[in-house]
């Protein structure tokens, strides 16, 4: 199969790509980038027009989601998550091994990876976990699981438990290339708690998380990164220290890397009383921190601090939501709405570029995970992901692809949006009123 991406934007920072360039794509690979390409004598041509306004980027990946297959598929499915995937924008996904069981031996590995490949939509990259059955005690056969197709390891759900299992975990997972992925959090600071430890939740009588609990597993893990030469990335990071210690730790030449949610660089603990008190799809973990950690996220994305934007897609049953605070799952979704709020709230408000955005959501996850994408150099795969960069977009959350409707941002007006996915050179969605036709 031939294709022909004609016209519009095209941005690769890989490449130190931004202007106008067509992509032929042959055998769902990009075989050539160029200026005019011709389409003389090739009757086997597909061209596809891309509207001016219109930017073609190396295909989005969003390195943190929970497709809860197996075992929590009321949830959502491999097959509904990676619909949301290509619907978001997004051309392929690494999923969090906390489904049931645990994602800590091959042979669940390879159940995903063949759901993923039934599904046909987007590509997955399964995340295996840290220790057996993600429990902090032993560690799990990293190298059996990466042989089955693992590209990081983390107990994410859970904190990895002990300095000693982490240091373990990230010298053998260096033996394969593969970071580990922490959800840095000290239980025995967090406790009980469902919101962020400051005003808000105490006028609402919540019990708090303090920043704190996020900021000394941090320094633990960036520590021992340092000694033993892993590679350590930081999982939905939500506060400044934790963001000072990452700007310190790459200063001295440790390998660490950390993303940041839309949520967490949008919304603060305000939100938790306003405009709906105790709004469950408020409760995530991390929390919703305070302002000045919330702008400190946005000063991150701006400075190249932060190395990538991911969703952290954590899908949850309207009933399971529809309870009191305290009793409601943390987590919302956030395949379909992450592309939108990013060109809304980023890069029409000047916090990043347009080719700012790309390295976070596709050249850096790449690199970070080591999977192919991020680029559409030569020989790559053809996973291309298109933004309509002014497209009026109206989150509508009924009109999900994901089996779950728990965000708080349903309603929300945006400036910008998806167009088409494109996996493998295969169109997976287009969105026609972006005036784009496949």
């Amino acid at each position: 199969m031939k294709r022909l991406l004609r016209g519009g934007r095209l941005i690769d920072p890989a490449q130190g790509l931004d202007g106008q360039f067509d992509v032929l794509i042959e055998d769902g690979r990009v075989a050539r980038i160029d200026r005019d390409i011709a389409v003389n004598g090739q009757p086997d041509l597909d061209v596809v027009e891309v509207p001016a306004d219109c930017v073609v980027c190396p295909g989005f990946i969003d390195m943190h989601v929970h497709l809860r297959e197996p075992g929590f598929e009321h949830k959502e499915t491999i097959a509904t998550g990676t619909a949301a995937a290509v619907a978001g924008g997004f051309t392929a996904v690494a999923c969090m091994p906390n489904t049931n069981p645990i994602n800590d031996n091959a042979s669940v590995t390879k159940y995903i990876l063949e759901k993923a490949a039934q599904a046909g939509l987007a590509r997955v990259y399964p995340i295996a976990a840290v220790s057996v059955e993600s429990r902090g005690e032993q560690l799990a056969e990293i190298g059996e699981l990466r042989a089955a197709g693992c590209v990081a390891i983390s107990d994410d759900g859970r904190p990895v438990a002990t300095a000693q299992l982490m240091r373990r975990a990230l010298e053998y997972s260096s033996m394969f290339g593969m970071p580990v992925v922490d959800h840095c959090e000290d239980r025995s600071l967090a406790g009980e708690g469902v919101a962020h430890e400051g005003y808000h939740a105490s006028l609402l009588g919540l019990r708090g998380i303090p920043a704190a609990a996020e900021e000394v597993m941090v320094d633990r893990d960036i520590v021992l990164a340092g000694l033993t030469g892993g590679a350590f990335h930081v999982a939905h990071m939500s506060v400044r220290g934790s963001l000072r210690a990452v700007r310190a730790g790459k200063a001295r030449g440790v390998r660490v890397t950390c993303e940041v949610t839309p949520h967490h660089f949008i919304l603060d603990d305000e939100r938790l009383a306003s405009p709906v008190s105790y709004d469950t799809n408020c409760k995530m973990n991390p929390p919703l921190r305070e302002t000045a950690d919330r702008d400190a996220m946005l000063e991150g994305l701006r400075d190249g601090s932060i190395d990538a934007i991911a969703s952290d897609h954590a899908p949850h049953h309207y009933d399971e939501k529809k309870v009191e605070f305290d009793r409601a799952p943390f987590g919302i979704v956030g395949l379909e709405t992450a592309v939108p709020l990013s060109l809304d709230r980023l890069v029409h408000t000047g916090v990043v570029g347009l080719g700012r955005l790309v390295e976070l959501l596709s050249t850096n996850p790449a690199s970070i995970l080591g999977v192919p994408g991020g680029t559409l150099r030569r020989g790559s795969p053809a996973d291309v992901t298109i933004i309509a960069p002014d497209l009026p977009v109206t989150v509508d959350a009924s009109k999900f692809r994901s089996r779950s409707r728990n965000t708080p941002f349903d309603g929300w007006r945006l400036r910008g949006g998806v167009a088409a996915t494109i996996v493998g050179g295969v169109t997976m969605w287009v969105n026609e009123s972006a005036g784009f036709h496949l």
